[in-house]
C-alpha cells in the first residue's frame, strides 16, 4: 500500500452524550376540595325553612345541613352540627329567636333572617350578639347568599330596616327601653347564658340543661305576630296552601313576594287569595288579617 494513501481508523466515539428529551415537570397534586359552608335554617314557617334550603343548597359552595322550628331545635341542632352559620328568625312558638340567640352565639355565628322588624327587636338581636339582621322583603336571593357568607367571615349585613335602626342609635347614644320587646320576646332568657366548647361534654350537659330551663312562654307564629293564645282556624276550611299563603299575606308579604316563597306564579297566588277572602267572609287583606289574628271584632249578624 503506498505510503500517502490515508487510511481512516477506527470511528471514535462522540464527545458529548446524546441529547435527552426535557423531563417533565413533577405532577402537582390534586387541589383539595373546597369544603362547603354549612348552614343551620331556624323559622318556624316550613315554606320558609324549603325556600331556604333550595335557595342555598343550590350554591355550590353552601350546603344546609339541619332545619328546626323553634329556638331550642336551633340549639340542639347547632350543638349538634357545629355549623359555619346559623340563619335564625325572631318570633317561634316555644323558646323564641331572642331567647335562643345568647345560647347559639357561643356555637357559631348567627344571622338574624326575619320579618320582625321593630326598632327594640333590632337592638336587642345586635346587643345579644347577633351578626347582622335581614328583614324579609328588603334583600334579594344573591344579597342574602353573599350575606350568609359574610357572616361566616365575620362581615356584618344589614338591610334597610335594620340599618336605619343602628344608625338612630349611634345618632342618640341611647338604645329603646330593653323591657319593652314587643310580644314577650325574650322572656325565656337565663340571666346568664353560658356559652360551651363542644369538646367538654360534661359542660354540654350543663349548658343544654339550662337552655332546657328556657319557659316557652312565646307562642305566636312567625308571621301570624298573634298572641299566646291561638284563634280557632279550623273553622275556615283552609287548604294547607291556603293556610301557607294566609300566613304570608299576615306577615306583610306582597303577592310578588308570596309567589316567589312558595315557588308559583302571582296569578295563582291572587287565586288563592281570592278563596281565602271568601272563606274568611272578609274583603280586604286588613280584614282577612284581623279575622285570622283572632282581633277581629265579633259581628252576630255574620259567619265568623
Amino acid at each position: 500500500m503506498p505510503d500517502d494513501v490515508f487510511e481512516p481508523g477506527p470511528p471514535h466515539p462522540a464527545t458529548d452524550p446524546p441529547a435527552l428529551p426535557p423531563a417533565l415537570p413533577p405532577a402537582l397534586p390534586p387541589a383539595p376540595a373546597t369544603a362547603r359552608l354549612r348552614v343551620v335554617v331556624a323559622d318556624d314557617n316550613p315554606v320558609v325553612r324549603a325556600g331556604l334550603g333550595v335557595l342555598l343548597s343550590g350554591r355550590a359552595d353552601i350546603q344546609v345541613v339541619a332545619e328546626a322550628a323553634d329556638g331550642r331545635e336551633a340549639y340542639e341542632k347547632t350543638l349538634h352540627h357545629r355549623p359555619d352559620v346559623v340563619l335564625l328568625d325572631v318570633r317561634m312558638p316555644g323558646v323564641d329567636g331572642i331567647s335562643a340567640l345568647p345560647h347559639l352565639v357561643g356555637i357559631a355565628p348567627v344571622l338574624m333572617l326575619t320579618y320582625s322588624r321593630e326598632s327594640e327587636i333590632v337592638h336587642e338581636a345586635l346587643r345579644l350578639g347577633a351578626g347582622g339582621y335581614l328583614v324579609h322583603g328588603e334583600f334579594t336571593a344573591d344579597q342574602l347568599v353573599q350575606a350568609v357568607r359574610d357572616t361566616r367571615n365575620g362581615r356584618a349585613n344589614f338591610t334597610a330596616t335594620a340599618a336605619d335602626a343602628l344608625l338612630a342609635h349611634m345618632r342618640h347614644g341611647t338604645a329603646p327601653n330593653r323591657a319593652a320587646l314587643p310580644d314577650g320576646l325574650g322572656a325565656a332568657l337565663t340571666a346568664a347564658p353560658v356559652r360551651t366548647p363542644v369538646h367538654e361534654p360534661s359542660r354540654q350537659r350543663e349548658h343544654s340543661e339550662s337552655l332546657s330551663q328556657l319557659q316557652p312562654l312565646v307562642g305566636q307564629s312567625s308571621v301570624s305576630g298573634g298572641s299566646v293564645s291561638s284563634p280557632n282556624r279550623q273553622q275556615y276550611g283552609l287548604s294547607s296552601r291556603e293556610v301557607e299563603v294566609m300566613e304570608l299575606i299576615a306577615s306583610g308579604m306582597s303577592n310578588q313576594q308570596i309567589a316567589a316563597t312558595c315557588f308559583i306564579s302571582e296569578k295563582t297566588v291572587k287565586n288563592h287569595i281570592n278563596r281565602i277572602f271568601t272563606k274568611l267572609h272578609s274583603a280586604s287583606r286588613s280584614e282577612a288579617i284581623a279575622r285570622w289574628l283572632g282581633t277581629a271584632p265579633r259581628d252576630p249578624g255574620r259567619h265568623p
